[in-house]
């Protein structure tokens, strides 16, 4: 079957309605900005609670990686996803939702094959990715000196 760039892009077209920016980037702007007021309340109480700099970095994150996890075990993160899109991806919340969901999907499949290898289907590239950027980054510290 052979498409000309009009016809292609007419079913393109049909197969992609618009979606309404207007009405999404402000819902993506205000569920982002509340999940990181709530990352923020979490720092506020660790530092109330006396903890250390680290450990205040190391609660935040523990707790909302603590909070995607349960969202996403519990059906909930994929339905405020829907409705706030790029707010739900950008903090860590995100990054957790990413690793759980895969893991959820796929725990019929058994613990190792199911659960452990499609855990990181979707954060494993970021996660290489990650480590290799800090590795060379670090190689480059120690070669010019910083």
């Amino acid at each position: 079957m052979k498409l000309s760039k009009q016809e292609y892009q007419k079913l393109y077209e049909k197969a992609s309605p618009p979606s309404p920016s207007y009405k999404n980037i402000p819902i993506a702007f205000l569920v982002g900005g509340l999940l990181c007021v709530i990352g923020q309340g979490f720092r506020t109480l660790y530092e109330n609670a006396g903890l250390s700099e680290q450990g205040v970095a190391a609660a935040v994150a523990i707790s909302m990686v603590a909070i995607g996890v349960v969202l996403t075990a519990l059906g909930v993160y994929d339905k405020i996803a829907k409705h706030a899109g790029a707010g739900t991806l950008v903090p860590i919340t995100g990054f957790a939702n990413s690793v759980a969901s895969p893991a959820l999907e796929f725990k019929t499949e058994g613990m190792i094959l199911g659960t452990c290898v499609k855990m990181f289907t979707i954060a494993g590239p970021v996660l290489v990715l990650g480590v290799s950027a800090s590795v060379l980054y670090g190689l480059i510290l120690v070669i010019f000196g910083g």
